[in-house]
């Protein structure tokens, strides 16, 4: 039995793996590729020759892969590229990249796309996020590992958030958010380390106590950014193993002059 439903439109030069299904009146674009196992709910779309890996599932009215919203597009070839195993909801929007920026919109394996979220171009999405109802990432945002963004969060073009962090629900996010920390408010402001979600991933408890120290040097202290990095760095040299890579993972994010960090 076809795993194709008879009222899908599959473009001819698609690329499925012969165990994709396709749902009834679901659309796959010129030059998308598929990998094993993916699967298009009814009236899902895949289009502008986005590239899938394995085990990805789409539900209805999702569009993945349409043109940017960006008044700068002419046109240009650019490109869509999703790892594996990941969750795109009900009516989430992702749009291709740009060839104002690297030309190509990614996203990693294993994250959760709740329903009505938007990922616009250029955004670099890492592995095992979390993206509730309604959030909202404008052009060129960067997400990394295991960060959670809260429902109906709007999130500013070219904003960073760090691995680990998490805002609360509604949040207007216009700075970038550090590794580790939850933020909430419009405008967003720190609410401390992302204790519970850091525990869930085995991190040890003097690893937990290091980054609250951290966390109130860069937040409590009344230091300026440059010297509250130095103050980290000079812990961090102390330290070995994970202890360190956690530590050098917050100054390497403070380190990049981007749109300044929420304080």
């Amino acid at each position: 039995m076809s795993l194709i439903h008879a009222t899908a439109l599959v473009d001819q030069s698609a690329a499925l793996h012969e165990t994709v299904e396709v749902g009834p009146f679901a659309i796959v674009g010129p030059g998308v590729v598929l990998g094993e196992a993916c699967r298009l709910h009814a009236h899902a779309q895949v289009t502008g020759g986005a590239i899938l890996g394995e085990r990805n599932e789409i539900f209805s009215h999702a569009v993945i892969g349409n043109p940017p919203q960006d008044k700068k597009y002419r046109g240009e070839k650019t490109r869509l590229e999703i790892g594996s195993g990941n969750t795109f909801r009900e009516s989430v929007t992702i749009n291709l990249g740009t060839v104002q920026d690297g030309g190509v919109t990614r996203i990693g394996h294993g994250n959760w796309i709740m329903a009505y979220v938007h990922i616009a171009h250029d955004c670099q999405i890492g592995s095992n996020t979390i993206m509730a109802n309604a959030a909202q990432l404008g052009g060129h945002v960067h997400v990394d590992d295991w960060a959670i963004v809260g429902g109906i969060t709007a999130v500013h073009q070219f904003v960073r958030i760090g691995a680990h962090a998490m805002t609360g629900a509604g949040t207007t996010l216009t700075q970038d958010l550090p590794p580790y920390v939850m933020a909430n408010g419009n405008p967003a402001s720190p609410h401390g380390i992302n204790i519970e979600g850091l525990r869930r991933r085995g991190f040890s408890d003097d690893v937990l106590r290091l980054l609250r120290r951290a966390y109130k040097t860069l937040y409590k202290s009344g230091m300026g950014l440059a010297q509250a990095i130095e103050v980290i760095r000079s812990e961090s040299t102390e330290l070995n193993g994970t202890d360190a890579a956690a530590l050098e993972a917050l100054i390497r994010f403070l380190e990049v002059q981007g749109r300044g960090i929420v304080r």
